[in-house]
């Protein structure tokens, strides 16, 4: 049988690293991008010595251009596009009022406008092969927290984008399915952007009590062949999604309090 090709955008490190071990051992060619050639190469390395064929592309999530050149190396190696997963994305972590607007739309442009490029260029082919779009969202798409309000902005966005695609597409054999991880250990916190476009450095949350990357793929996978609609990770996240539908008003005033808790919150400023 010919293998399954799949195309995980921002793949070097956290869910997107986890997504290509986990296809790859399923009989996936896993298709992995990243910007950061070194760390490409350091994937590809695992990936290899795990026996799983794979490409890795340099390329930027934000950059049209390296989304179409994304699509057309896949197609001129495989053929074909069976699946993509658009997880590409960076976080943020700075009061609105503080953050420059150009941090905003770096956000946006990464974690949205990347998603939507991607989408646009594998679309053509994954309605010939009747495939699957995954989109890595967070909980931060169902409830917005203080300090992220990019981050939240850019996952709403896809919420909204996918469910308008899904009802364009879903009666021509096209599977979409949209993520929500909770917590998850992984690096994006680390690399999060302050108020002016720096990474904060170490992750304000306890990363080692976080579901792992590598279990999020597995229930990532597991969805995907159940051709699932929607997937909420951790009790926690899908705790928050409930009570944001039914008590948001009480919601605001508990989200609050956690995120007041967090190594050198923002939020600290207003408790003095």
């Amino acid at each position: 049988m010919e293998k399954k090709v799949v195309i995980i955008t921002g793949a070097t490190s956290g869910i997107g690293k986890a997504c290509a071990f986990e296809y790859g051992r399923n009989g996936w060619l896993p298709v992995v991008t990243g910007r950061n050639q070194s760390k490409l190469d350091t994937l590809s390395k695992k990936l290899a010595a795990s026996k799983i064929d794979h490409t890795t592309i340099l390329a930027e999530a934000s950059s049209k251009a390296d989304n179409q050149k994304m699509i057309d190396i896949s197609i001129e190696k495989y053929g074909r596009i069976d699946a993509l997963i658009a997880n590409a994305g960076i976080g943020m972590r700075a009061l609105f009022e503080e953050m420059t607007v150009e941090v905003f739309e770096q956000v946006m442009n990464v974690n949205f406008n990347g998603t939507v490029y991607a989408t646009k260029f594998a679309l053509p082919h994954i309605l010939k092969s009747k495939g699957s779009i995954i989109g890595i969202s967070s909980i931060n798409g169902h409830r917005g927290t203080p300090a992220r309000t990019a981050y939240t902005a850019s996952k709403y966005a896809m919420e909204g984008f996918f469910e308008a695609l899904r009802t364009e597409v879903f009666k021509r054999g096209v599977h979409i399915l949209v993520v929500s991880p909770g917590f998850t250990a992984s690096n994006i916190r680390n690399i999060a952007l302050d108020a002016d476009g720096l990474s904060q450095g170490e992750s304000p949350r306890d990363e080692g009590s976080m579901m792992s990357s590598e279990t999020v793929a597995k229930s990532i996978y597991r969805a995907h062949q159940k051709k699932k609609r929607d997937l909420v990770l951790t009790s926690q996240g899908k705790m928050a999604v409930f009570l944001n539908k039914w008590i948001p008003g009480v919601l605001d005033n508990m989200t609050y309090k956690m995120m007041l808790k967090e190594a050198d919150s923002p939020l600290k400023k207003f408790e003095d």
